[in-house]
């Protein structure tokens, strides 16, 4: 039985998303296929089986405080995301946390026929996500200081970079995104996306 979805957005111009419940041994093919590709090599899973897969997200399917999601675009498996709480997972004493603070990461799944924006709208899609619950005041990230293209979507999303910091796999950009800035973000790419039509 295909699992419920638990958010559901619209994008104006690339149509419905939703995410649901990851399920590890139904969705490890699936992950194994996206997570050991090219593209995702700051996944850092890029030697792993698809057992191992299986059992990192088992590991995070029975964490208290991290839960993963399949992204479906109309319909169709297109992106997997995370949310964690940082205190506790990923960035534990490695900032100053602040009540209401969630983490994310995102993976987009390979394709030969990319969508331009595609990857913008599921970043966003991701945020309000975050943001659906009132109690999320910023979401936190920590990027790898390499992954120049992530920056430059955090950054079109609201994010500021606060501080480089040293994780024990990685050199790590911690990013922060405020509710406010997000929305202020989201109208800005409204405006522009209304502009681009009508020109």
């Amino acid at each position: 039985m295909t699992p419920s979805p638990v958010f559901e957005h619209t994008d104006a111009r690339l149509g419905t998303f939703t995410l649901r419940a990851l399920d590890p041994a139904a969705d490890a093919g699936l992950l194994h296929d996206w997570v050991t590709h090219p593209k995702a090599s700051y996944w850092m899973m890029q030697g792993a089986d698809e057992a191992e897969v299986a059992a990192e997200y088992r590991r995070i399917h029975e964490h208290p405080h991290h839960d993963a999601f399949i992204g479906l675009h109309e319909g169709r498996p297109a992106f997997l995301a995370e949310r964690y709480d940082p205190s506790r997972v990923e960035l534990e004493g490695l900032y100053p946390a602040r009540p209401g603070d969630v983490g994310m990461h995102f993976l987009c799944a390979p394709t030969d026929t990319p969508v331009h924006g595609f990857t913008l709208a599921v970043i966003t899609v991701v945020m309000e996500f975050c943001f659906a619950d009132p109690h999320v005041r910023r979401v936190v990230v920590e990027p790898d200081v390499r992954n120049a293209a992530v920056h430059a979507l955090n950054a079109a999303v609201g994010f500021e970079i606060v501080e480089q910091i040293a994780k024990p796999e990685k050199d790590a950009c911690l990013s922060v995104c405020t509710r406010e800035r997000f929305e202020a973000a989201r109208t800005a790419l409204a405006a522009r996306a209304v502009q681009g039509v009508t020109r």
